[in-house]
């Protein structure tokens, strides 16, 4: 069984089974489905979707040093791209967005490890047995919110960033009774290994250049 919001055709159903609700690492990817979540105000997510390849190409593939770039000579071209969402201050927000991730990683090390903070580093579980049970935001996101728009970004409602954070891992949502649900808790245990694994390689290094 699947939840419900994910069978209404094929793409949906692809990105259900395969994407919603996977710890993402990337910095990239998260950018990306950041700049997707924005877009979606407003609109259905089938609606980004669909339109998901054409923004790939219009963002560089959403490299977050080309978009930091952009000039206004880019945004006309990209008002002017039928295959996107042409929205100024949501295109406006994708440049900005890019800047203040840039600025994280100097700062933190990386925007996943920085949002991964704000879970204790542990994908968050709900337990819901209907879609009505799911909110639209929590304190969760509230506080999030609050810090990005500290950190200079743009567009990050605490609605917009509740559906970032299931989509890209840290909180589950799935239904209690989708199979993506036990199979997420196990792919969250092997995901918890991994990154235990890389957190004691970077005390090593750390220790080695310490005591070398």
């Amino acid at each position: 069984m699947r939840c419900p919001w994910s069978t209404n055709n094929p793409l949906m159903q692809q990105y259900h089974d395969e994407r919603f609700g996977v710890p993402v690492t990337s910095d990239t990817e998260l950018f990306k489905m950041l700049v997707l979540e924005l877009n979606q105000a407003g609109l259905s997510w089938q609606t980004v979707l669909n339109k998901e390849a054409a923004f790939d190409e219009a963002f560089d593939q959403f490299d977050l040093h080309k978009v930091a770039a952009y000039d206004e000579t880019k945004v006309a071209a990209l008002l002017t791209n039928a295959g996107i969402i042409r929205h100024r201050k949501k295109i406006a927000a994708a440049i900005t967005n890019a800047q203040a991730i840039l600025k994280i990683q100097k700062d933190y090390g990386s925007f996943q490890a920085y949002l991964w903070d704000f879970v204790g580093g542990a994908t968050i579980v709900n337990h819901w047995t209907t879609l009505a049970e799911i909110p639209s935001k929590t304190e969760l996101s509230d506080r999030l919110s609050r810090a990005l728009k500290k950190q200079g970004f743009a567009f990050v409602g605490s609605t917009t960033l509740y559906s970032f954070l299931q989509a890209t891992g840290f909180i589950n949502d799935h239904l209690t009774t989708c199979f993506r649900y036990q199979e997420l808790q196990i792919k969250k245990v092997a995901f918890l290994f991994s990154m235990r694994r890389k957190a004691t390689f970077f005390a090593y290094l750390f220790l080695e250049r310490r005591t070398g």
